[in-house]
């Protein structure tokens, strides 16, 4: 588990800095020790230096260091930290500078692609909602569809059973044909009676043909809707879908449109705050060589 630096290993990490010739700076004793925060750093050095001038006392009071000479290394010493202190402070304002004026940009940034991104995710939504109601429409003319074929095989069975029904009659005709030559000889009354029936029989035969005929063209005009109405729907699904292809495609072409436009407008922004601000005296120039003309025609 990774631990924490201690005061005493800054202490000797600065110390040993100094014995160097090399001032201490929080850079400089992160990269001796290999680990530490900067803040923890920094407070730990402002320790180090405020026992230094009690180390110096203690090396002043030595009997073979003179006492000029100890109170010179001690303003030296003084000296090269205050000044160490001001570079300190200076390149940590610089540093907090920029951050801070990286931080604004990035968050402008941010929120520009997170409108960007907003706008561009309501527009695929509803490209999807009218994807599906395509689909849902398309569905019901299947749906419809299905629907006709199934009809054009109850009127096929149905033609099928007429016809049949044709047959069988066509056959009885057939059979009242055959026996008339017979019941001719046999009575006058019976042959009118049976060419009645024949007649009857016949009627009905081609009423029977006449109305199945009828029935198929209804079936046809029918199955021919349907197919209209399928094509139709294919043509409006396809015509959707180019519309929703251009919707899109004018969505991506807005966004470049926005995000120059944007650009363009930080450019002259920055322009304008570059640009050096007016004289306002020179503007009350004019102003005061009028009042002095009133004043004189007065």
């Amino acid at each position: 588990m990774r631990t924490g630096i201690t005061q005493d290993q800054v202490n000797a990490a600065a110390d040993t800095l100094v014995a160097a010739g090399d001032k201490p700076t929080v850079e400089k004793v992160r990269a001796a020790l290999g680990t530490g925060s900067p803040n923890t750093i920094t407070r730990m050095l402002d320790t180090w230096r405020n026992g230094l001038a009690e180390r110096l006392q203690n090396v002043l009071q030595l009997p073979e260091l003179p006492a000029e000479a100890g109170q010179a290394m001690t303003a030296l010493w003084q000296l090269a930290v205050a000044h160490a202190e001001r570079l300190l402070q200076a390149r940590m304002a610089e540093d907090r500078a920029a951050l801070s004026v990286n931080e604004a940009r990035l968050a402008e940034e941010r929120t520009h692609w997170t409108t960007t991104l907003a706008e561009a995710e309501t527009t695929v939504a509803q490209a999807r909602t009218r994807q599906e109601l395509a689909e849902h429409a398309c569905a019901n003319l299947d749906s419809q569809l299905r629907d006709s074929h199934a009809l054009r095989e109850d009127l096929l069975q149905q033609r099928d059973r007429l016809q049949a029904v044709v047959d069988r009659q066509a056959g009885e005709l057939e059979a009242l044909q055959a026996d008339k030559s017979d019941r001719l000889a046999a009575a006058d009354q019976e042959r009118e009676r049976t060419a009645a029936h024949i007649r009857a029989t016949e009627d009905r035969a081609h009423q029977e043909v006449d109305r199945a005929r009828q029935e198929t063209k209804q079936w046809q005009h029918r199955h021919e809707a349907a197919e209209r109405s399928y094509r139709e729907a294919v043509q409006t699904q396809e015509a959707c879908s180019e519309a929703l292809q251009k919707q899109w495609q004018n969505a991506e072409k807005e966004v470049a449109r926005l995000s120059g436009h944007i650009a363009a407008l930080e450019t002259l922004l920055a322009k304008a705050s570059a640009r050096p601000k007016a004289n306002p005296k020179a503007k009350r120039g004019p102003r005061s060589a009028r009042s002095s003309k009133t004043a004189k025609a007065k």
